[in-house]
């Protein structure tokens, strides 16, 4: 809504005639805004709540007094002092409550004479002016009379010990506030007691309190009205002017689908379902009830799934929230939130549950409560229940009880009756209906967040030649979970596959879709694809599962003992690589793929030259797109942040989540994978060529043996030298035309490798005790870490990796 603009005013009928005067109640912030805007006041001055929050109130409220004559019913009103006006009060020139007469011109309604009260507020929050307005054409006319045409009434104030009965009279106070926290009523509700009471003047004689029960003042069966006169001075006591009986009934009636309907707007604003529940549980107090609790099926909160069969003593239920309006604190340790606890069999509360049907108790006595209490144990509820009105009401969706509430009033408030039992049902019938939107958005996010877990890696921190850390978050939007995922996948020599993945879309397929595609590059990768081959393979498969598969992708390949990255990019934001020799961070320049999907075009794999300490640094484009901004400033702040120095891989990934994670949170989720390629230095590896040659064998075990006394690993000498016997063996014995090479690489572990030019892959044959051959990759198997064979341009490599007892030399994780 553009706030210089008034909204417009949507005409209201002006019902004369005896019944029900609504009171507008407004709230004013301190910009002079709207904060709460009543039902009343929607009436009143016919602006919608939804249009009126937000604006300034000056140009939604009558501002000025009566200032000019007229023709009517209302002259004699008119020609009394209309007091101050009211944006004195709003411009905030009054520290003191003020009262007076203004008049509305509406073109849908004519004119309209406004009363008003104006409270200045206090206190730490942001409400700094309380307005109480009533329509004083429709006051006079419920005077009833012949005179009541041109009988004046005034606001006023008063204070409310003067009338009988005033403690229940400020008790009820609360009720003629807007929907608002219990908090910021009691604080406003204090201020107002002692500023003084809301009162209307009718002929300067009766003073008639403002009650919740109309707006209004109402005589029967009410609080008297109170004559200004006193007998002792000599002067007589005026007659109070009868007036006729208001419909009760129908009062009574609108007074509860304005609660169901203003309630109705409050809830299920989020489809959070903790949210929901403290919306709907504080809708209730202090309008229809003193004291609410709501509770909640175990399995309901903890996304579980719909409940199966109806609840039993076993069923375990979850205390949400509790509302009230008491001291605060003043039921935490009866009744506290967040406990869990099973209702036993002989209480109103597991009647309810059962049952699927509201239980009222208009009151709760003393053996009553004592009966109830003695239910539970090590818990005594009878401060809480004793004197008290009870009506519990079920939440239901299918039929099926979800949770209840237990609603409470006040000793000296009306009971609840039959009418607050269809009132209480409704309410919870709309309750029921949002928390079971909120429950299955729930449970579908827990499943879409359970399976995403399950297909996100745990990747190892160390690989060969390289540090890695990575980062997932989710997004704030609903749907959040996405298919953005991240890998490491070992590779022979050493090498090391690092994958960046983003399916389009979000929620429980995107999910699905992402394990599907993550799985396949995973099988790809170990196939030892160069990445070029491996995203046009994806792109075809993609093609095969379906249309809607759309993902970009990042796949780069890194050699540590090559000192090299090949790199390929099927409609991937760039990577960042920080250069450890002058800490510059910069976008790498590759050649970019349409989206693995789309089908029928080509990818290149590009090579980029790297040194020990160097950074790459792979995301999703949720890190650096923001709506309404160019992704080249995003990708400028990931440079920026990427280049800052830090103590750790962690830190380092820390800072830029930080730095690019806007306040409001990122609306995509996003992956970000980081890696130090520290290379694997000349002094860890070791290679030779051996001949086809049976003699080679004995020359390969003294090779090994040197190498490893030299690296200062004897423990691995025996193993090592039994493994590359059979490997070496192996090869001559299938070998072609070529020589042999052995490789010795050192790391975390010893990694050792025996190629040959024959293409066809190792296999681990079943031998049986007569069998004479086929047992070399069985002792393999039996003695190495991992092992296992890949293809070559030249035919194929067996490798094996075997554990080192003890580090074989002491590294830094500094930069």
């Amino acid at each position: 809504m553009d706030l210089g603009v008034s909204p417009q005013r949507t005409p209201q009928p002006r019902d004369t005639a005896a019944g029900r005067v609504p009171l507008a109640v407004v709230v004013v912030d301190t910009d002079g805004l709207v904060s709460h805007w009543s039902t009343g006041a929607g009436r009143l001055f016919g602006i919608p709540r939804a249009q009126a929050v937000g604006c300034p109130a000056g140009e939604l409220l009558p501002v000025s007094g009566v200032l000019s004559q007229g023709d009517g019913p209302s002259a004699e009103a008119e020609r009394a002092d209309p007091g101050p006006a009211l944006d004195s009060s709003l411009s905030g020139d009054f520290a003191y409550p003020a009262a007076g007469s203004a008049r509305l011109d509406d073109p849908g309604r004519g004119r309209i004479d406004v009363l008003w009260w104006a409270y200045p507020l206090v206190g730490p929050g942001p409400e700094r002016l309380l307005v109480l307005a009533a329509d004083g054409a429709r006051l006079r006319g419920a005077e009833g009379g012949e005179d009541a045409r041109t009988r004046t009434v005034a606001p006023g104030f008063a204070a409310h010990t003067d009338f009988p009965g005033y403690p229940e009279l400020s008790a009820r106070l609360p009720e003629i506030l807007p929907n608002m926290s219990v908090q910021e009523a009691t604080r406003i509700v204090a201020q107002v007691l002692e500023l003084g009471y809301p009162v209307l003047e009718f002929s300067h004689h009766d003073r008639i309190p403002v009650t919740p029960d109309w707006g209004v003042p109402k005589r029967a069966g009410g609080i008297p009205a109170q004559s200004e006169g006193h007998a002792a001075d000599g002067a007589a006591a005026p007659r109070a002017v009868p007036r006729p009986e208001l419909d009760l009934e129908y009062a009574a009636v609108r007074e509860r689908l304005e609660f169901l309907n203003e309630v109705s707007g409050r809830i299920g604003t989020s489809l959070d379902l903790e949210r929901t529940i403290r919306e709907v549980t504080s809708a209730a107090v202090p309008r229809f009830s003193d004291f609410a609790g709501t509770h909640l099926r175990a399995a309901v909160l903890a996304g579980e799934g719909f409940p199966d069969g109806p609840p039993d003593v076993t069923t375990v239920w979850h205390r949400v929230w509790v509302e009230h309006n008491d001291e605060p604190g003043r039921w935490d340790d009866t009744v506290p939130v967040g406990e869990s606890i099973a209702f036993p069999e002989h209480t109103p509360f597991f009647q309810c549950m059962v049952t699927g049907e509201p239980v009222i108790v208009p009151y709760v006595s003393e053996e009553l409560s004592n009966r109830i209490s003695g239910e539970f144990e090590k818990r005594d509820l009878r401060p809480l229940i004793t004197h008290r009105s009870l009506l519990i009401v079920p939440l239901k969706a299918r039929d099926v009880v979800l949770g209840f509430m237990v609603l409470m009033r006040r000793p000296g408030r009306e009971p609840f009756d039959d009418m607050d039992r269809t009132t209480g049902a409704e309410l919870a019938a709309r309750a029921g209906l949002v928390l079971d939107n909120a429950r299955m958005y729930t449970y579908q996010e827990n499943v879409a967040e359970t399976l995403q877990d399950s297909m996100l890696p745990n990747v190892e921190p160390r690989m060969a030649g390289c540090d890695i850390a990575t980062r997932y978050l989710p997004g704030t939007r609903l749907g959040r979970i996405g298919g953005d995922w991240f890998d490491s996948v070992k590779l022979p020599g050493s090498r090391t596959a690092l994958v960046v993945g983003d399916v389009m879309g979000h929620g429980l397929n995107s999910a699905a879709m992402m394990g599907q595609l993550r799985t396949a590059v995973l099988t790809m990768a170990t196939m030892e694809l160069p990445p070029a081959q491996l995203l046009r393979n994806l792109d075809d498969l993609a093609q095969r599962l379906g249309e809607q598969y759309l993902a970009t992708c990042l796949y780069a390949v890194y050699d540590p003992i090559g000192h090299e990255l090949q790199i390929a990019n099927a409609g991937h934001i760039p990577p960042v690589l920080v250069r450890a020799e002058d800490g510059r961070a910069e976008l790498l320049d590759l050649p970019t793929g349409a989206p693995i999907g789309v089908g029928q075009v080509a990818f290149e794999t590009a090579t980029v030259r790297v040194r020990p300490g160097d950074r790459l640094i792979l995301c999703t484009d949720g890190l650096v797109e923001v709506r309404g901004q160019d992704i080249g400033a995003g990708l400028a702040a990931l440079c920026a942040s990427a280049a800052h120095p830090a103590a750790s891989m962690d830190d380092a990934c820390d800072t830029i989540i930080r730095a690019l994670n806007p306040r409001d949170g990122r609306k995509d989720d996003v992956a970000l994978l980081m890696a130090r390629l520290n290379g694997i230095g000349d002094d860890d590896v070791a290679e030779w060529q051996l001949a086809l040659d049976p003699r080679e064998v004995s020359r390969a075990r003294r090779l090994v043996r040197g190498k490893l006394l030299d690296w200062e690993l004897p423990d691995a000498v025996e193993s090592a030298e039994l493994m590359v016997s059979e490997l070496v063996t192996n090869a001559v014995k299938h070998g072609r035309t070529h020589h042999i090479g052995l490789r010795l690489v050192r790391t975390g572990a010893l990694l050792c490798e025996v190629s040959d030019d024959e293409p066809a892959p190792a296999s681990l044959l079943g031998v049986t005790a007569n069998d004479e051959f086929g047992r070399g990759l069985v002792v393999v198997s039996s003695l190495a870490r991992e092992w296992g064979t890949s293809g070559t341009a030249r035919g194929k490599t067996v490798w094996f990796e075997l554990a080192l007892s003890r580090p074989s030399r002491k590294r830094t994780n500094g930069w």
